[in-house]
């Protein structure tokens, strides 16, 4: 058993939620060389290192993935926004078991699995950190009408926008998994016309709350002043680079060794290799977008996929993938991991 004491260095695990336009992706991109993964395309005008816009859960947790199998590509995620990123989980969970909504399941069955899918995606977040990568998600917010147990009367209240009713699930596990919760707005003051005895709003200052409070949710473990400017400077202090913290090995050779080296240098014929498993044939555009853009980014082609269904019994090779019903098509998305390995079973690739 081992007892250790001190702190511990780590990336961090921050939500930015506010209303919409008030500029939570660019302050995203102030943290240390991100990545983002745009989920509703908020970065088009923004010129920052991106992925792919995800078309599935599936592609979503397929770029976490390759990220954390690459990670020298970024020191920061970005997952741009969270609340977008629930509806391709939603739509994940209800193809799987072939339903045409969340609500389909019945005795709100479909948020408990929503709730189950939802905390394997932070699991897979925590990956992400413990390759010392910083991991920020934005989220949208809403005004919703809050009424205590033992108090009375009712009062509006600031929370992340994820559904009305699985915000009372995912909600809470987001904000527990977080190390840093910010909540950004604009600041408004009142003036009394002393004239007319009427309130005028004036100001709009944006803001970050870095506190709880009762009019929304917001926390840090840092001991930050309960409100700062939205600006990322008023946090930089505490955001860590792990990549340019950590100074690269530099490996010095002896000219001794280096002398000898050319001395019995070999002049070996270069052999020409090509990866047989990268398809160079362009896929048929009229296939669905999801179900491509997970064939592109495996190097599935589609005589591949077709021989695949076909040896499963569901279509004739001939048929093209086009044809495949929706349900089917969104069948195949929620089990690409199953369909991907017997691809690769079948056409002798190697995993």
């Amino acid at each position: 058993m081992n007892i250790s004491r001190g702190v511990i260095a780590s990336a961090q695990k921050v939500v930015i939620y506010g209303s919409e336009g008030i500029g939570k992706s660019t302050f995203a991109s102030c943290f240390p060389d991100p990545v983002f993964i745009d989920t509703e395309g908020s970065t088009k005008k923004m010129d920052v290192k991106r992925m792919d816009r995800p078309s599935s859960w599936t592609m979503l947790m397929d770029q976490i993935k390759y990220i954390i199998a690459n990670p020298d590509v970024c020191s920061t995620l970005v997952i741009d926004t969270v609340d977008w990123a629930e509806q391709l989980c939603i739509e994940h969970i209800c193809a799987k078991a072939n339903k045409k909504g969340i609500e389909d399941f019945g005795y709100g069955n479909g948020y408990v699995y929503e709730k189950e899918e939802f905390g394997r995606f932070l699991n897979i977040l925590d990956e992400v950190i413990s390759k010392n990568i910083n991991v920020v998600l934005t989220a949208h917010a809403q005004l919703r009408k809050f009424e205590q147990p033992d108090e009375m009367g009712a009062y509006d209240r600031w929370e992340l926008k994820l559904g009305k009713k699985t915000s009372s699930q995912i909600s809470p596990l987001i904000k527990e998994w977080a190390d840093m919760v910010l909540f950004a707005n604009y600041k408004t003051i009142t003036v009394l016309n002393e004239q007319t005895k009427k309130v005028k709003a004036q100001g709009g200052q944006r803001v970050m709350f870095t506190t709880h409070h009762p009019c929304w949710d917001a926390k840090n473990r840092d001991g930050l002043p309960e409100e700062l400017p939205f600006e990322f400077s008023a946090i930089a202090h505490i955001i860590p680079d792990f990549k340019k913290s950590t100074p690269k090995p530099v490996t010095t050779i002896d000219r001794g060794d280096f002398e000898e080296i050319i001395d019995n240098e070999v002049d070996l014929p270069k052999e020409k290799t090509k990866d047989r498993h990268k398809p160079t044939e362009q896929l048929n555009n009229k296939i669905p977008k999801p179900l491509a853009d997970l064939m592109k980014a495996n190097h599935v082609t589609e005589k591949m996929l077709r021989e695949t269904i076909a040896l499963q019994g569901y279509f004739p090779e001939s048929t093209p993938i086009e044809n495949y019903p929706d349900d089917f098509i969104e069948y195949l998305i929620s089990i690409w991991d199953k369909v991907l390995g017997t691809v690769k079973e079948n056409n002798d690739i190697p995993f």
